[in-house]
């Protein structure tokens, strides 16, 4: 079982002029604690029902291209970005930019958005929940379309058209970045993780909830003929899990059970760094050994 770890908050001890410092940091204890996957919130405003809104929030693909600099081996991505925050082919183009200048570390972290305030905010449009699933289906489709280097083709769909695909330089990666759709809805996210995702990530709230969400993933996978092998499924853990290592252990032993990779957590706080260090780090090699 691999670590990912995902920042949510953007506070440093020394107030705005730190947070730079305060993400080197970061960077620097998760890569030395061997994790997998370092990830950031994509929002506009913070997390009203978390935090206030008024907190700092920094925007996801501007900071991942920090931390690209800052890193040589995580691989990096937006837990998850909202369809409706960028327009499909310019997310294609950020995507493809990161990974070509992390040296193929990126991942696309997409969902159908749900923060209305932020949206509102700063008027940015926010369709009905049944279109923003229509527009994360054609966003995912022009991101794969984008980066295949074999075709520039247009791409008509209902909400979005191009007239070309076209983007150069594509990914360095090979297969092109792996794609995580958030969420955990059964009838329209699960059967798009199914259709078209690399990995799915879900909330830790029980061996039994996440055992029911991976069986009906597992069901829209043997309807359109996948092999659900080919998704990687990781969990979102709180910080409190982590800081009693029996707890952290049993449970994770039931979510290995269960076909689960990699565990992702959020480090609390200003000093998120020395949370890692302190906690996340030494939980890496028994994490590893539950599979």
């Amino acid at each position: 079982m691999r670590l990912g770890i995902h920042i949510i908050e953007f506070k440093a001890p020394e107030g705005p002029a730190g947070i730079a410092a305060q993400l080197s940091r970061v960077a620097e204890a998760a890569e030395a604690a061997r994790a997998s996957h370092l990830s950031v919130m994509d929002h506009y405003f913070q997390m009203d029902r978390m935090f206030p809104a008024g907190d700092p929030m920094l925007e996801g693909y501007t900071t991942l291209g920090y931390l690209a600099a800052k890193t040589e081996t995580v691989t990096l991505g937006l837990l998850v970005t909202g369809v409706s925050y960028r327009h499909p082919g310019l997310l294609a183009k950020i995507v493809a930019t990161l990974d070509v200048l992390s040296g193929g570390r990126a991942e696309l972290g997409i969902g159908a958005a749900w923060y209305e305030r932020e949206h509102r905010g700063l008027g940015v449009p926010f369709p009905p929940l049944a279109e923003r699933f229509e527009r994360l289906e054609e966003a995912i489709q022009i991101c794969l379309a984008m980066w295949d280097p074999a075709t520039t083709e247009r791409f008509d769909g209902r909400h979005y058209q191009l007239a070309e695909t076209l983007c150069s330089p594509t990914p360095l990666s090979s297969p092109p970045p792996p794609v995580l759709i958030g969420g955990q809805g059964e009838r329209k996210t699960l059967r798009l993780v199914a259709r078209y995702a690399d990995a799915c990530n879900l909330f830790a709230v029980s061996h039994e909830q996440v055992g029911h969400k991976l069986d009906v993933l597992k069901g829209h996978c043997e309807a359109l003929g996948r092999d659900e092998a080919e998704i990687e499924r990781t969990i979102l853990v709180p910080p409190d899990v982590f800081e009693d290592r029996a707890r952290l252990l049993d449970a994770m032993a039931g979510y290995a059970k269960l076909g689960v990779g990699t565990v992702i957590v959020r480090p609390p706080g200003e000093r998120a760094d020395d949370w890692i260090r302190t906690y996340a780090a030494p939980a890496v090699p028994a994490l590893a050994e539950l599979g």
